[in-house]
Formats: C-alpha cells, sequence, structure tokens
C-alpha cells in the first residue's frame, strides 16, 4: 500500500495543498513566539491585531487545508485512521486554547491574564509538537 500511496499523492495539486498546509502551521505557530516579548514591550494592541488578524485565521485555515488534503488522497486517508483522529481533536483543543485563553489575554495587563496567556502558549506550543508528531509518524497508518 505505501507505493499506492506514494503514487496517489505525487499530483501537483496535492503538492501545492501541502505547502499551504504547511505555511498556515508557520503563520498560525510562529507569532505566539514571540508573544512574551511584545507583552514585555508593552505592545498588547500588536498582539491582538496578529492574533486575530493572522494567527487565528491562519489556524483555521490550517483544518481547512489538512481536510483537503485528506479529501485529495482518494481513500488513503481516512478520518477513521488514528493519526488524523487525533490530529482533529488536537486542533480543536488548539482552537478552544486560542480563543478562551489566549485572547482575551492579551490585552489584559493583570497578572491572572498573564499566568492565562503563558499557560495558552505552553499548550499551543505542546499542540504543535503533537501535531507535528501525528503528521510525520501517523500512528494507525
Amino acid at each position: 500500500m505505501p507505493a499506492v500511496i506514494g503514487i496517489l499523492l505525487d499530483s501537483t495539486g496535492y503538492r501545492i495543498m501541502a505547502t499551504l498546509h504547511i505555511l498556515s502551521a508557520i503563520v498560525a505557530f510562529g507569532p505566539l513566539f514571540l508573544y512574551p516579548g511584545l507583552r514585555k514591550a508593552g505592545e498588547t494592541q500588536t498582539m491582538a491585531a496578529m492574533h486575530m488578524r493572522m494567527t487565528f485565521p491562519a489556524l483555521v485555515l490550517l483544518w481547512v487545508l489538512g481536510m483537503g488534503l485528506a479529501g485529495m488522497s482518494e481513500g488513503a486517508y481516512e478520518l477513521s485512521q488514528t493519526w488524523l483522529a487525533l490530529s482533529i481533536v488536537n486542533w480543536v483543543v488548539l482552537i478552544a486554547v486560542s480563543w478562551f485563553l489566549i485572547r482575551p489575554s492579551i490585552t489584559d495587563a493583570s497578572e491572572s491574564a498573564a499566568a492565562k496567556l503563558a499557560a495558552g502558549t505552553g499548550v499551543t506550543h505542546l499542540g504543535l509538537v503533537v501535531g507535528m508528531v501525528l503528521m510525520v509518524w501517523k500512528p494507525g497508518l
């Protein structure tokens, strides 16, 4: 089956979609590494704008492109596969953390907000690692 999967997933359209999927992951997760420094510099409005205009939409696009890749795989990848199901669960957790933990704490100057932002970015970084492991090793395939 691996040789068949290689043939199915070797089209130009699939490669373009995969490239866009990876780029959306970079845009979704990259700025979070800057948040602690931006917060210390008092750039909370910059962080808020970046999060809602770039980071969060890229996280949504990550899912759209990922589902597109699964759909383009002509049955090689199905939602019932462990790695893909866990990837979706991981993505849902990341969306929830981004919306309910990171977003409200960006412009709040309180210590509890700083702790929530730190926790949210930490969980997001962990989610990034989990997602990368799932995408590279594809357990259950």
